[in-house]
């Protein structure tokens, strides 16, 4: 749902603050297979919701989309299509692609998760620095300056978090990357690497073909 939204910017983090305005003309424009749950809350009609589940304005969830018991969607949140949001999970201000699991006692804020990623359980995206100064990602040659205070973490597609790992503010993990459980990261981790810890990253092999 969001991709012409995100092909307008060439850093993915300068889309998040426009996520509000962009659900809120999106919402107007999905048709008869959404309903309204509430004044600026949008659900496909196929989505399962569980009744304890939270779910604040704006916000759309999409096709096949599974919201559990107790998750707390702040709003500013584009949920796509057959994704989880699971038990006690909180994300606000965030855009989830297609096919995004977040599970099990997660938190994403500020954060961009990418096709068919996966968070494990108790795995977080920290979005502010403890002292709340404007959030730098750090890159092997360059470092770039958001100008933001608020920013979890840019999560590629079919990246693996692994359990209670927390990405540091201004993280973005690369696609099909493999963090360890337990880490804590920080900067970039560049795409198709295992991430053991800081220091100890390797390449993945590639699968042969027949």
């Amino acid at each position: 749902m969001a991709g012409e939204y995100l092909r307008g910017y060439t850093l993915p983090w300068e889309a998040l603050s426009g996520i509000s305005d962009l659900i809120l003309r999106l919402g107007e424009t999905l048709g008869n297979d959404y309903v309204c749950l509430d004044e600026g809350v949008w659900a496909h009609k196929s989505a399962k919701i569980s009744p304890t589940a939270y779910i604040g304005a704006p916000a759309i969830i999409g096709e096949g989309s599974e919201i559990r018991h107790c998750a707390y969607i702040r709003g500013s949140a584009v949920v796509g299509k057959d994704c989880v949001i699971g038990n006690s999970c909180e994300v606000k201000n965030s855009i989830i692609f297609d096919g995004a699991q977040i599970p099990h006692f997660n938190y994403v804020g500020d954060s961009i998760i990418g096709y068919k990623a996966h968070l494990g359980a108790g795995a977080i995206t920290s979005n502010i620095k403890s002292d709340k100064s404007p959030i730098v990602v750090k890159g092997a040659d360059e470092n770039y300056v958001t100008g933001l205070i608020k920013m979890g973490a840019m999560i590629g597609d079919y990246a693996e978090i692994g359990c209670n790992s927390v990405l540091n503010p201004g993280t973005v993990i690369g696609r099909r990357t493999s963090v360890y459980p337990l880490s804590n990261v920080r900067g970039i981790i560049e795409a198709d690497s295992i991430y053991k810890g800081e220091g100890s990253i390797a390449r993945k092999i590639p699968a042969k073909k027949d």
